[in-house]
């Protein structure tokens, strides 16, 4: 039988909490970190609003030293790995450093540094540009950043697969577990709100407030939905192997029972309306985690108030679930932090094991319409009590990745592993 995975520490960054529990209070509130966006001027443009971090101070988890030179990805999720290895009660020390790995999802993370790099080259000259800010510009400068700060000095690795990146960056850690590579694996994703990443969005019509109605708003399964508001944070999950924890004496939240992945081509800009890859990695999942349609008591959807991702995903559900799809409780919470992308996953899946810890599920907020196709039974506005075992985490982009997660209530240790 293989090793059971815990997960015994979060770390959150979030722009409507920082910190696990500030987080899991906004959530259960229904409070939104959605609001004006300050980091650039969006005076030329119709969207004005994202999920931004406001108040964020690096040098509160960090210190002050070594600040400078790092991109606001690097800081953020630096930040969250800090949040997560004290909130694991782990020191990573002289004796143990080649027993942690780190796994970070960031698919958009070095744009904005890019951007910058070659704006101080196009300007003062190749031979004058800041050769310390040049490894900003590559995409695994957040995760090596990471181990360069805390001394980690096993695997190191960046998963850059978009809106999925953060949950396949679990499953990563969950496979280097199981086979050994590793004792612990702080695995999770990021992403940074900028310029940049906005009008790449905005120019596509991917936004909310450029379509339909031009409500700018994230409301999720709403009739009234069209299109995403940007989002931006980072999610640090502490996993490791059972025994391990048990032997520590770690504070165990949940197991990691089971994942999936299902590939859909359609077009890098738009979602499929064929559920075929997102009915595949949710069935993958539950089949790993050697679960039936009836064990699942949650889904915390990756609905980002797109019209054809959210029906999507509800067809998806309807077709893997069959008549139990009517009696499963499902919210979206990027109603209240906008799409985070490649940090979305992570987000969702400390967002879910917090309801499992509180035994609560958090709404899905701005809901007033309701759409004939998406039919099921979305947890609106208000966040509910109920008994929850087993919860089930979408991830999905219109480039065909799909990602499903199964996170379960500890309940002790039985004579064998699953």
């Amino acid at each position: 039988m293989g090793k059971r995975i815990a997960i015994t520490g979060l770390g959150v960054i979030s722009s409507n909490g920082i910190g696990k529990e500030a987080f899991s209070d906004a959530l259960s509130k229904g409070i939104s970190g959605i609001k004006p966006i300050s980091l650039f001027d969006t005076g030329p443009f119709k969207v004005k609003t994202a999920g931004e971090i406001k108040g964020f101070k690096p040098e509160e988890f960090l210190g002050p030293k070594g600040l400078r030179t790092l991109d606001r990805s690097t800081k953020l999720v630096c930040s969250a790995v800090k949040l997560a290895l004290d909130d694991a009660h782990l020191e990573i020390n002289a004796e143990n450093p080649k027993e942690f790995g780190v796994v970070v999802g960031n698919t958009l993370g070095s744009l904005h540094s890019i951007c910058d790099f070659d704006i101080s080259s196009l300007k003062e000259g190749p031979r004058y540009v800041n050769p310390a800010l040049f490894s900003n510009t590559v995409i695994n400068s957040a995760a090596s950043q990471v181990s360069l700060k805390f001394n980690i000095r096993g695997f190191n690795v960046t998963i850059s697969t978009g809106f999925t990146a953060s949950l396949d960056a679990v499953n990563y850690a969950v496979d280097s577990l199981k086979l050994g590579k590793a004792k612990i694996v702080l695995a999770g994703g990021v992403e940074e709100l900028c310029l940049e990443t906005y009008l790449g969005f905005y120019k596509t019509g991917f936004l909310a407030g450029l379509n339909g109605n031009g409500l700018e708003l994230s409301c999720p399964f709403d009739k009234r939905r069209n299109g995403v508001i940007l989002g931006e944070g980072a999610g640090i999950l502490v996993l490791e192997d059972l025994d391990s924890a048990i032997k520590r004496q770690a504070n165990i939240y949940a197991e990691v029972l089971g994942f999936g992945m299902g590939f859909e081509p359609y077009r890098i800009d738009k979602y499929s309306r064929r559920p075929d890859g997102l009915t595949r990695s949710m069935r993958l999942a539950m089949q790993h985690a050697s679960l039936k349609n009836e064990d699942i008591d949650y889904i915390s959807s990756a609905a980002n108030s797109t019209v054809s991702a959210d029906l999507m995903e509800t067809r998806a559900i309807k077709e893997v679930f069959g008549a139990l799809a009517q009696n499963l409780k499902i919210s979206a919470v990027k109603s209240m932090l906008g799409e985070c992308f490649s940090a979305a996953g992570a987000l969702q899946a400390a967002a879910a094991v917090m309801a499992l810890e509180k035994q609560v599920v958090p709404p899905t907020i701005n809901y007033q319409q309701k759409d004939e196709a998406c039919d099921l039974n979305y947890v609106v506005n208000k966040t509910i009590s109920c008994k929850m075992d087993n919860v089930l985490i979408n991830a999905c982009g219109p480039s065909g990745c799909n990602s499903s997660l199964i996170i379960s209530k500890f309940k002790g240790k039985p004579e064998d592993g699953f």
